[in-house]
């Protein structure tokens, strides 16, 4: 069901986005069109060695070069007291402490910044800065994620390999007493987010508050790491968000060069912007994936998968951060959604001279749910069974949820045989494989795969609450207040509906502010698919509080019983039970009243007639889950991969809109192909970056991509008021997987178990012709 702005609109309606309009006329409010009055340009010398110490830094010629505000480096950062460590970097340093804002004394990736450079314009800027002479001293690069740990290393006294996790905490699996055992070692490629906008800020102080206007996930974490490094409280830092050009996860934590704004602002007392160029952001924002993946798999002959065990060594980059949570999510959501008794994982983190790793779409279960989907695929190849059946055997059932995976997942409500069993009718399954066979026996060069994927997520697992408020206006409108930061996902158009839906007011009616801390109280990082779950909600529980306290006040208008009257939805009017076509009140004589009433008790008195908030917190995290299918056609000749088709089925928990449900499907879907079939950040072995802009770094357009043929179903949660999953991230889980096992499918009859990620048509050709020669 479909409904406008005008109505009133509740949980299942496809509801078109509202936010679209002002982007598509092009009233925004990105940063980079929103730059305060007067602003300079900030621009940044970085590192174009992957690493090596620094010997000298000379700015004499940029100092006084036309139209050069100040030249900053990281010992003048230091010298005006800013030592602090930049959040969310774990500590390397012998001494304890952590990442500087700029490069001292030595270099770990290309894309590092060591000098500031302000001007009044970005030509002015971007000149000066190639004014600036630095002196390097090269040091051996380390960039293979193999050999990482035994190179030299990037920190003096500490080791390459920083950190060693088991789970569970015993010696690994006995496979001696399996009948088939299979081991593979998969690599994740490494994949640059590049959201359409790059990392942009601007600052300024003003009546002596550090303000900032930032491109990020959530205001109020970055507000406190401003705070945190500047040594200010809270309160003294201001941080604005608007319109986000798309984040992916990259922009959930603050990077060094957001931090120096403020400083650099107060060095010339003029506010300053900076705009990062695509060639800095495709080694300054941060990277993701890039895991080596050791895995044995082990069961019967008969298709039983008995054990799993996984060796993840995560590629942190230069610095530790948010790279460690990847290779966590990875290891924790094994084995998936399959029944497998004994599983076993080890996880290493490394440092290498590469750009550090983020969070991006997903977060470490894309990964996890590739190494799961490619083992099942090996092991059914290994025994020669067809594995759809081998999937069909190993399936989690529904009677057996809820459980609790090996590694201590909570998996809550779902059916995955179910889902499993809709995509190969949807795919016709059986059609494709005869497809397939005809194709082989009359020597087609065009090959035919299938390739499927089962998968589960785990979301809403970032901890914390999330803030939302209703507000009731004079005019009898609601004002929404919400912690969450949107960047694309909709939520303006989602929190609309929940209200409406609850108080009987159209859409129109209702109003969206976020991302302003001293608007918004409190709030968290926008990301781990978690939006609906704990902002949703926590609005939701606001408009029941609004609700209820708007009934008190129609039964007292109405003298009546407070539990005599209700309120109908379809007319937004309180009345008596039993009596909708008597007396009745609604949102604006109530919002009436009680001004009238504060105005006779003297009361300050203003547009906000109520508010009521809530700070919401599941009682656990969910566990969406999807079945994907993948037909891909592959040149024999060539090795050039088409994808035919994607057919999903995706399971999370209550839809609120299904049309913004299937757009996130969709996005994900994309970005997985992307990852997939195109997508590699490659280094030479000296560190430098061969794919640092988007004519090398390949991505699919629209002409890449099939038609999707999508399903939703809807399992509920008991974890929310809402039975709400998370959907953001699952097309980046299911579509890696579906696709990659559809390309090895097309080749198998070769003899080819395994191609490593990007399936490109020369990785693709490479191994045909590799397989050609060993016949």
């Amino acid at each position: 069901m479909t409904s406008t702005a005008s109505e009133i609109s509740r949980t299942g309606d496809s509801l078109l986005r509202v936010e679209d309009v002002h982007l598509l006329i092009g009233d925004t409010t990105f940063v980079a069109n929103s730059v305060p009055r007067g602003a300079a340009v900030a621009h940044y010398v970085t590192s174009p060695i992957a690493h090596a110490r620094i010997v000298s830094i000379d700015v004499t010629e940029a100092l006084a070069a036309p139209g050069v505000l100040a030249v900053v480096t990281g010992h003048d950062v230091a010298a005006a007291g800013l030592t602090a460590p930049v959040p969310g970097q774990m500590p390397v340093y012998p001494d304890g402490t952590g990442r500087t804002v700029l490069a001292r004394d030595r270099v770990r990736f290309v894309g590092e910044a060591i000098v500031a450079v302000v001007a009044d314009t970005e030509t002015a800027a971007v000149d000066a800065a190639e004014l600036v002479v630095i002196d390097f001293e090269p040091l051996e690069a380390v960039i293979d994620l193999k050999t990482a740990p035994d190179m030299s290393p990037l920190f003096d006294n500490a080791p390459n390999l920083i950190i060693t996790e088991e789970l569970p905490e015993s010696n690994a699996i006995d496979f001696s007493q399996f009948e088939v055992v299979v081991e593979a070692t998969i690599t994740n490629n490494r994949v640059a987010p590049a959201p359409l906008e790059g990392r942009v800020a601007s600052a300024q102080w003003i009546d002596g508050r550090l303000v900032q206007h930032a491109a990020c996930q959530g205001v109020h974490p970055f507000r406190n790491s401003l705070a945190q490094w500047y040594g200010l409280e809270a309160d003294q830092v201001r941080v604005t968000t608007s319109d986000v050009g798309g984040s992916f996860g990259a922009k959930a934590r603050v990077y060094p060069e957001d931090l120096l704004l403020g400083h650099l602002s107060r060095l010339i007392d003029r506010p300053v912007v900076w705009v990062a160029p695509r060639s800095a952001d495709m080694v300054g924002l941060g990277h993701s994936r890039a895991q080596l993946q050791t895995f044995t798999i082990a069961g019967d002959r008969s298709g039983r998968i008995r054990a799993l065990q996984a060796h993840v060594r995560q590629d942190l980059g230069g610095f530790p951060g948010a790279g460690l949570a990847l290779g966590r999510n990875a290891c924790r959501m094994l084995p998936g959604p399959y029944d497998i008794e004994h599983v076993h994982w080890t996880l290493e983190g490394v440092l290498t001279n590469t750009t550090p790793t983020v969070a991006y779409r997903g977060a470490g279960r894309p990964e996890g749910g590739s190494l799961a989907n490619r083992a099942v695929d090996l092991f059914a190849a290994e025994i020669a069974m067809d594995p759809v059946e081998v999937r069909r055997m190993n399936l989690l059932r529904p009677e057996q949820l809820p459980w609790m995976n090996p590694t201590g997942v909570h998996y809550d409500t779902g059916d995955y045989p179910d889902a499993f069993e809709q995509v190969l009718a949807a795919v016709d399954y059986e059609a494709v494989r005869s497809e397939q066979r005809a194709r082989l026996d009359a020597g087609d060069p065009r090959l035919l795969g299938v390739g499927l994927a089962v998968f589960v997520d785990r979301t809403a697992g970032v901890p914390g609450t999330e803030y939302g408020s209703l507000h009731l206006n004079a005019d009898g409108t609601f004002l929404v207040l919400t912690g969450s930061s949107p960047y694309g996902q909709g939520h303006y158009t989602t929190w609309m509906q929940l209200v409406s839906e609850r108080t009987g007011v159209p859409v129109d009616q209702i109003t969206v502010k976020h991302g302003d801390t001293d608007l918004v109280p409190r709030g968290g990082i926008t990301g781990g698919s978690k939006s609906v779950q704990k902002a949703g909600s926590a609005l939701a529980l606001a408009a029941n509080d609004m609700v209820e306290r708007a009934r008190a006040k129609a039964a007292d208008m109405l003298e009546a019983a407070e539990s005599d009257v209700v309120l109908d939805l379809e007319a937004g009017r309180f009345h008596v039970t039993g009596a909708p076509g008597a007396s009745s009140v609604g949102w604006v004589e109530i919002a009436a009243t009680v001004l009238a009433e504060q105005a006779e008790q003297d009361a300050d008195t203003s547009e906000i007639v109520w508010a009521c908030e809530s700070d919401y917190e599941p009682d656990g995290h969910t566990v969406p889950y999807g079945a994907y299918a993948a037909v891909v056609e592959v040149d024999r000749e060539t090795g050039g991969v088409t994808l035919q088709r994607m057919v999903t089925l995706d399971d999370a928990g209550t839809i609120i809109n299904p049309m913004l449900a299937l757009g996130q499907v969709h996005g994900g879907v994309g970005q997985g192909i992307g990852q997939i079939l195109f997508e590699e950040f490659i280094y030479d072995d000296d560190g430098t970056p061969m794919t640092g802009d988007l004519l090398e770094y390949g991505f699919p357009s629209a002409a890449e991509m099939p038609s999707f043929e999508t399903i939703l179903t809807e399992h509920p949660t008991p974890h929310n008021p809402l039975g709400a999953k998370g959907i953001g991230e699952s097309g980046t889980i299911g579509a890696v997987p579906a696709v990659h096992n559809a390309v090895i499918d097309a080749v198998a009859h070769l003899g080819i178990r395994h191609i490593d990620m990007p399936l490109t048509a020369q990785r693709v050709w490479r191994a045909i012709n590799a397989a050609r020669s060993s016949e």
